[in-house]
């Protein structure tokens, strides 16, 4: 991998990781369209150290409430009905789909599942989901001249059944295309939950899967050999500036407009793929980079 070739896949990677696109799809769409090498499950993984790290620092309030209270509650029973405390347990539950699912299909995630086939069926296919969920909650939002508006869950609204819920959705995501903010937004949309407790959940979600799913790369990676480090550190670090300031960014933006945008781009990019590999002008399969 050049160092070119680190720099754009890392700008990829911090400006669709928290947007419903499937940063995992663009990373791999873009080498893709560029004659480049797949970078592959493994670079995907440690370039996401780096938006995480983002997601640290954002959410650090948050996070550092968090975790105070989760390590307290350890101890002292009437922390368990903390908010805060809550949160750190719900987060454990939540994580525990993805962890399994994740070491389950390791194989198949570094394989099978990415073909650029699957990929565009699952970006058409979750944008649909993710429509569907934006426009029922904008509907029990404003309500309507025979409807109330339905008032929508916060976090505090968090049950372990729906933390489970989010876990599920956020596994789904291990199948480029699929997105996890996407999976994870709109399964909080269904439930119920508001677009901004939904999204910060969705955020808070990812950080111990993602934080693992790249140590344990880079674990491999050092032992294998087969990642060119330089490239992807620079990735990484190039993932986390752009990232923090696209959180900043999704954040006000989910507050007051629709999701519809990234609807009609997910199924306008998911058309585009079948149409070219159809084509021939396009090979759904690519073989990853050994260095």
């Amino acid at each position: 991998m050049s160092w070119f070739e680190s720099l754009i896949l890392g700008l990829v990677q911090g400006l669709t990781e928290f947007l419903p696109v499937s940063s995992s799809a663009h990373l791999r769409l873009t080498a893709a369209f560029s004659g480049w090498e797949d970078p592959g499950a493994a670079f995907t993984a440690i370039t996401q150290i780096g938006t995480e790290t983002a997601v640290l620092i954002y959410f650090r309030k948050d996070i550092g409430r968090i975790l105070s209270a989760w390590s307290r509650s350890l101890t002292d029973k009437a922390m368990r009905r903390d908010q805060d405390a809550r949160m750190g347990w719900l987060v454990i539950v939540g994580s525990i789909p993805i962890g399994v699912l994740g070491v389950t299909l390791k194989d198949q995630i570094e394989g099978p599942f990415r073909d650029l086939r699957l990929t565009a069926a699952m970006l058409i296919g979750m944008g649909v989901v993710l429509g569907v969920a934006d426009r029922l909650a904008a509907r029990a939002e404003s309500g309507g001249r025979h409807r109330v508006a339905a008032p929508r869950k916060k976090l505090g609204d968090l049950t372990v059944r729906d933390g489970l819920i989010y876990g599920v959705c956020q596994a789904m995501a291990l199948i480029p295309g699929v997105s996890r903010s996407g999976a994870t937004i709109s399964g909080g949309l269904f439930m119920g939950y508001r677009r901004e407790a939904a999204a910060r959940y969705s955020f808070l979600l990812a950080v111990p899967a993602v934080l693992a799913s790249g140590l344990f790369e880079l674990k491999d990676a050092a032992e294998g050999g087969h990642v060119s480090w330089g490239p992807t550190l620079f990735a990484t670090v190039i993932a986390f500036a752009t990232g923090y300031v696209v959180i900043a960014w999704f954040m006000k933006f989910i507050s007051t407009k629709s999701f519809m945008p990234f609807v009609w781009y997910r199924i306008a990019l998911g058309v585009v793929i079948i149409v070219l590999v159809a084509a021939g002008a396009l090979s759904p399969h690519a073989a990853e980079s050994a260095g």
